[in-house]
């Protein structure tokens, strides 16, 4: 026992933290533990109908201390004292504004009950508007680019944008804050002690593919950029950071308050952490050529590439491309959809709403009836061949973020007739998330990147045979599914091994510590041709949404 070291993996989603325990020489998991945010549980300080969506600082805190010494309850005895590194993987960009020492403001007094002091969560698309100004300013003639290597379209869902429009919309954040920091950059800067926002350390990740940071401009966009988009971003260049870190580099130690309140040592390295999708990609076990998909309430599609295949290759419409962001040494290329899981969880508010107002059901009851909804839609919608209805959904619900960002969009379902049955519009969802990831795949192997494998994490992939078969058949290819649904928080099990010493590079952790593959699908060749049919008719009507939207 005392020869055995563990690393702990924090996954922080967008409904929930887990923590997982695992052993450095092998990847097993030992233990884990899952605890939802409770302020968001009970959604508060949201505004749906205006996309605003932020997260208070306090149930990050409280879910981390809580799901830590839970998992450790879980292992045997002494697990906690052979402990050697733990890194956080979270959602992004969500920003939080802070002062001087590095606090979120939502943790001082004066602003605890003011969202705009509080994590802006990444599908907040309150700053459209700033964004397209970000655009314009980006691709103006002669203008120097600074979205060239996020795609060459800044999103609503980015740091810039959502800084921009607080510090517009909210005069006491304004004259409070100091500086800004991404929550997955904070995460390790809590728990190692850092009492300054100048010394927190940036992640390579969240700096290269949401803040505009690049080698080639010395780091973030000049002052004069910045002071050009609004004058109140006057100064905060310098309130920033140059330099930033892969996920394979330590932060610091734990600190003797954390230490005591998670009942770990002070020896424990804290690595720099990541986005969730990033982290999870390396937990699936990401190579060269192959595309993964982290599945939840919306996606996260990552590849790496060698240096030598990009090359000065831009490739448009996607959520970045940087050096180190997933594997040091590599490039890393992100996209995704901006509702996936959440396309389907939308549809499900929907039909309980006589459950929850007519039926007279309530607690645990109400709860397991409106738990049925989508294994009872699933099971029809299943038996239907494709084609069968002449149904017709976009998967724009929450706007697009690739190809081509653009959070204005809508969802739309098409073909409806007085015969068209729950069922048949469920399905039409499903085939709208796939073709919305045809689409990301089409854009890839457009811009010259090679794919030859698919995998799928994410409690989707492992769940849902349904929705891999048909994203199987609707992409034409094999998709294999890994055999954990805790791939981001072994990922970042992993850089954590690598940080504390346990592994020479992220590369060589990832080959010890990967849980294989549960099962694989294969595209049925009939499903494949008729989707190559209605595939074209989503681009259609994807078109004529797109036409109308001012």
């Amino acid at each position: 026992m005392a020869d055995t070291k563990y690393v702990i993996g924090l996954d922080y989603g967008t409904d929930s933290a887990r923590a997982l325990v695992v052993e450095t020489a092998t990847g097993r998991t030992v233990a884990t533990s899952v605890k939802y945010y409770p302020r968001w549980k009970k959604r508060l300080y949201c505004a749906p109908l205006e996309n605003k969506w932020r997260q208070h600082p306090l149930d990050y805190i409280e879910v981390l201390e809580a799901s830590v010494k839970e998992a450790l309850s879980l292992c045997p005895s002494g697990t906690a004292e052979n402990v050697i590194g733990m890194s956080f993987d979270t959602t992004g960009s969500t920003p939080v504004f802070v002062d001087e020492t590095g606090t979120p403001l939502a943790l001082l007094p004066e602003f605890a009950e003011n969202p705009n002091a509080m994590f802006v969560l990444w599908k907040d698309h309150t700053a459209v508007k700033e964004a397209a100004e970000i655009n314009e300013a980006c691709h103006k003639e002669g203008a120097v680019d600074y979205t060239a290597y996020e795609g060459g379209i800044y999103s609503s869902e980015w740091w810039w944008a959502k800084i921009l429009h607080v510090l517009r919309e909210d005069e006491a954040v304004r004259n409070a804050a100091y500086s800004v920091v991404e929550h997955c950059d904070w995460m390790p800067a809590l728990i190692t002690g850092c009492k300054s926002a100048k010394d927190i350390v940036r992640a390579r990740c969240s700096a290269g593919h949401k803040m505009m940071w690049h080698e080639k401009w010395g780091g973030l966009p000049p002052q004069e950029f910045l002071s050009s988009l609004d004058p109140l971003l006057d100064g905060y260049r310098d309130r920033l950071f140059t330099d930033t870190a892969t996920a394979d580099k330590p932060v610091g130690k734990l600190s003797q308050e954390w230490a005591d309140r998670l009942g770990l040592t002070t020896d424990v390295v804290v690595g720099v952490s990541e986005f969730d999708c990033h982290m999870g990609a390396i937990g699936a076990n990401i190579s060269e050529h192959t595309f993964v998909r982290i599945i939840g309430t919306s996606t996260c599609d990552i590849m790496v590439a060698s240096k030598e295949e990009i090359g000065d290759n831009l490739i448009k419409g996607i959520c970045g491309q940087v050096d180190g962001s997933v594997i040091p040494g590599m490039i890393g290329l992100e996209a995704g959809q901006s509702a996936f899981g959440d396309v389907y969880a939308w549809f499900r508010r929907v039909l309980e709403w006589p459950l929850k107002n007519l039926s007279g059901l309530e607690g645990e009851a109400l709860e397991k009836a409106c738990d049925r909804i989508i294994p009872a839609l699933t099971k029809e919608a299943e038996a239907m061949k494709p084609g069968e209805s002449t149904v017709l959904a976009l998967d724009w619900m929450n706007g697009r973020r690739t190809p081509d960002a653009n959070q204005l969009l809508t969802g739309a379902i098409a073909g409806i007739s007085l015969g068209t049955s729950a069922s048949m519009i469920f399905r039409a969802l499903v085939e709208a998330t796939a073709y919305g990831s045809r689409a990301i795949v089409e854009r890839f192997r457009r811009e010259g990147v090679r794919i030859d494998s698919i995998i799928g994490i994410g409690g989707i992939a492992l769940k849902s045979p349904f929705v891999m078969q048909t994203l199987s058949d609707v992409l034409n290819m094999p998709i294999k599914v890994c055999n954990t649904d805790q791939a981001c928080a072994l990922g970042a099990a992993m850089c954590a091994a690598t940080a504390a010493g346990a592994y020479p590079t992220v590369e060589a952790a990832r080959d010890a510590m990967n849980s294989g593959f549960a099962h694989e699908y294969q595209p049925i060749a009939e499903n494949v041709k008729v989707y190559d049919e209605l595939y074209q008719n989503y681009l259609a009507l994807g078109g004529f949404v797109e036409s109308q939207v001012k």
